[in-house]
């Protein structure tokens, strides 16, 4: 695939943001029930990849209802500082609630903005998350970059994304689930088939871990790798700035 081409379909009309936007109070339920509660363990493989022992910095990037930062903040207290960005408003708001409920506001900072242009200074955060984001973002090579930029050197970027199983027997299964599970349980629990539908899409004509691996080597990312999860429908990607 094209560097710089986006994999995301589109919905006319609509932007990442306002997708999310209207499906943000059902989106932690509907992840759970679609990922048969794996996504919870999924995002608790990421949290063990992070230091335990120095104070950190973090930034969790596609942030959404927080659940990988609360995660971050619950099982690493090493954490001093943990900031979440998204382009959702409504996201927001109800990781914001997520938090005041956990007494964990203290520590956090959230961010309406593109995760591939941000704010911060070069050089910013120990280590940079992304659970379920970065496909879609427009540009998967520019929001790479921008992850290593606000890095500092010798900082790990963690990326948790749905992958496509490499036995011919689950990826058939997948596929199913994917065009057909997925949109109707969508449908059923949020009211908005055409969000989901999207999700469903995105995740099947996402690069293979493969080349997203080939990508985060051309922005500049070392001892980069991925691990499989539960058959290869999801995987962990692992980069690290250089020193």
């Amino acid at each position: 695939m094209p560097q710089g081409v986006s994999t995301a379909p589109k919905i006319p009309g609509c932007n990442i943001g306002e997708i999310f936007d209207r499906i943000a109070t059902r989106y932690d339920l509907l992840n759970h029930l679609l990922s048969l509660g794996r996504d919870i363990a999924w995002r608790r493989r990421v949290v063990g990849r992070l230091e335990a022992e120095r104070s950190l910095k973090v930034v969790d990037l596609a942030t959404g209802t927080g659940d990988l930062l609360i995660a971050m903040l619950r099982d690493r207290p090493n954490t001093t500082e943990a900031v979440g960005l998204d382009l959702s408003p409504k996201m927001l708001e109800v990781c914001r609630k997520k938090l005041r409920q956990r007494g964990l506001t203290a520590r956090t900072r959230l961010l309406c903005e593109d995760v591939s242009a941000t704010s911060f200074p070069e050089n910013t955060f120990h280590a940079a998350t992304m659970a379920f984001g970065i496909r879609n973002t427009p540009d998967v090579p520019r929001t790479l970059q921008e992850m290593r930029r606000i890095l500092r050197p010798g900082g790990a970027a963690l990326i948790l994304e749905f992958s496509w199983p490499k036995s011919a027997f689950v990826r058939a299964g997948y596929l199913a689930y994917l065009r057909w599970g997925v949109p109707l349980i969508g449908r059923l629990i949020s009211g908005n088939e055409q969000a989901y539908r999207y999700l469903s899409t995105s995740i099947e004509g996402f690069h293979r871990p493969r080349e997203l691996c080939r990508l985060m080597k051309q922005a500049g990312f070392i001892e980069v790798a991925a691990t499989p999860l539960t058959w290869g429908v999801a995987s962990i990607y692992t980069g690290r700035k250089a020193q």
